[in-house]
């Protein structure tokens, strides 16, 4: 028994064009008859050929789904560490700039003493 319905026939129009047959505009009588064109449609498993060649052998399209969805994550998150980073590196630099000025300021002669003597210190490790 074949429960699938009867196929639709596909003709070209003389200008070039396909048209299902049950729906064909009016053909003037002088204009030769269409030619008939048998069209069938399968529901074919895709060919995997180019997925593989895309994708590398052994690697499945969980892997590509994981790396297109988890890359941007990753990125992400590695940028908003290395921003935490250079922010805490700025308030480290800005602290010790004040904790020198004040030592500076406050300390009198001993206190710039130090300083400069801490100056020279760096100067030397460079």
């Amino acid at each position: 028994m074949n429960h699938l319905p009867e196929p639709v026939r596909v003709v070209q129009l003389p200008d070039g064009t396909y048209a299902y047959a049950d729906q064909l505009p009016a053909i003037p009588p002088t204009a030769a008859a269409p030619q008939v064109v048998h069209q069938h449609i399968h529901q074919a498993p895709p060919d995997r050929t180019v997925q593989r060649i895309a994708l590398g052998s052994g690697i499945g399209a969980g892997t590509v789904a994981a790396g297109v969805y988890f890359g941007p994550l990753l990125v992400g998150a590695l940028t908003a560490i290395a921003a935490n980073l250079a922010l805490l590196a700025f308030l480290a630099a800005v602290m010790a700039w004040g904790v020198v000025t004040v030592v500076k300021s406050i300390g009198g002669p001993d206190g710039r003493a130090a300083a400069k003597t801490l100056a020279k210190t760096r100067k030397r490790r460079r």
